[in-house]
């Protein structure tokens, strides 16, 4: 029941996002991510479409604006979303060999990314 509730957030998330022509939309994000959601709810092996859409965000993320959108993005979803340990957000771009500029957490200043 609760992987419906996640995918029904995911779901909710996304029909509310306006995408913006040429920028990195919330909609690509949550996408993307979605594979991510229940390792970081309750660990384990991260999953290879998790690894695959962090790759392929960072890709989307080229400039100071695409890095802080799709920070942005993240804080969105993860505070909708119940039972996310942050550590293991935290090491999720390590554990997918993706560098990424900001640590994924709720208190991220997105405003702040370069």
């Amino acid at each position: 029941m609760g992987s419906v509730k996640v995918q029904c957030l995911v779901a909710v998330l996304v029909a509310m996002v306006l995408v913006a022509d040429g920028a990195v939309s919330c909609n690509s994000v949550f996408s993307y991510l979605g594979p991510c959601v229940p390792y970081l709810r309750g660990g384990g092996k991260v999953p290879t479409a998790c690894c695959g859409g962090i790759k392929s965000v960072n890709g989307m993320a080229k400039t100071t604006p695409d890095r802080r959108a799709v920070c942005g993005c993240l804080k969105q979803a993860v505070a909708g979303i119940s039972g996310i340990n942050y550590s293991l957000a935290q090491g999720l771009p390590k554990a997918c060999g993706v560098s990424i500029p900001y640590t994924l957490s709720p208190s991220t200043d997105c405003s702040k990314i370069k």
